[in-house]
């Protein structure tokens, strides 16, 4: 299993739709935040089929989820099949009945007879029991969805968008002001390079974010570069991060668009210390490199396959070797 990753590829081959592939599941069974605008071209133009189909797999110690779900847009749902240790827990076809399997303990009552098509089976199940948690499957059901609520998609590139973890944001500086977190901010921009001093002003009687120029002060978004701006979002996020447990997986498209290349290595650091499961997408080469991950974490991706570096070469990669050097010489073959 590989806990970190980082995704390569070409220009328009899908890195961004593979986040919002593996983020349709929050918009699907969870309450938080969706930018449903991201998903109105939901199917592959090329594509003849009408329908998307999702199967997710999920491990909790030694206990294995399995999640299928077919879908014809954002919100109809054709399909769901919801499988604990090969055991089917709840199944609905509306291809053939709009009858629905449900096999929890303490689920019993539930109308079984499910005609909205923008309802989810197992939201429907999740809403209207109270399970009891020492049952196996049941705890295994809540771990799911506890899983789910802790799962954070993030991008800042035309503009700043995220999916999953909040049912909504404030704004950034005033978040990072209202958490205590100026200073820190501070500590972690003159880590990575941007020299400042920060304090917070009074604005139309609300707090904000300023440098502090030797006394001078001029409000942060008023100057900082879009690099500076788009660190601060990673901060923003980090502090969720630091947050025990808060946030268990996290996808970050195009995560150093504004980045200096030593900067992409300290934040690929500072995520690896932070202990969460992460996919970055990235063009940046500098960072294929055995001291940030092994090589079987990094992956070139194009419009017909997503593998491993390991498993494009048939050359046994050793900690020696340079990665990204045999990367631009062309040694790693998706074709």
């Amino acid at each position: 299993m590989v806990n970190n990753a980082l995704v390569y590829g070409h220009n328009g081959v899908g890195k961004t739709n593979l986040g919002l592939a593996m983020f349709d599941i929050i918009g699907h069974l969870t309450d938080k935040y969706v930018q449903y605008k991201s998903y109105s071209s939901y199917l592959n133009a090329l594509n003849g089929s009408s329908f998307a189909t999702f199967r997710f797999e999920f491990k909790f110690g030694p206990d294995k989820v399995s999640y299928e779900y077919i879908k014809e847009d954002i919100k109809t749902t054709i399909l769901e099949r919801f499988e604990i240790n090969g055991t089917l827990m709840a199944q609905i076809d509306r291809k053939t009945s709009n009858k629905a399997v449900i096999n929890f303990i303490g689920a019993e009552t539930l109308n079984k007879e499910l005609t909205n098509k923008n309802l989810s089976l197992l939201k429907y199940i999740k809403n209207n029991t109270q399970l009891d948690e020492n049952e196996k499957n049941n705890s295994i059901f809540l771990k799911f969805f506890d899983y789910l609520d802790s799962m954070l998609f993030f991008r800042c590139l035309d503009h700043n968008m995220f999916l999953g973890l909040e049912t909504e944001v404030g704004k950034i500086g005033e978040d990072i002001i209202e958490r205590g977190n100026v200073k820190d901010l501070e500590n972690f921009l003159n880590k990575a390079g941007i020299e400042c001093r920060l304090k917070v002003e009074e604005e139309l009687d609300r707090k904000i974010l300023a440098f502090d120029f030797k006394g001078k002060t001029i409000s942060f978004y008023e100057i900082a570069s879009t690099g500076t701006k788009s660190l601060t979002l990673f901060y923003f996020w980090l502090q969720r991060l630091r947050e025990s447990t808060r946030v268990k997986f996290v996808f970050i498209d195009e995560f150093d668009a504004f980045y200096h290349h030593e900067l992409s290595a300290l934040i690929v650091e500072e995520l690896k210390r932070s202990g969460v499961q992460f996919i970055l997408t990235t063009h940046n080469t500098s960072i294929i490199t055995n001291d940030l991950l092994r090589p079987d974490c990094y992956f070139l991706m194009d419009k017909e396959s997503i593998r491993s570096l390991s498993k494009s070469t048939q050359k046994e990669l050793r900690e020696a070797h340079n990665i990204e050097k045999m990367y631009k010489a062309g040694s790693f073959d998706v074709q």
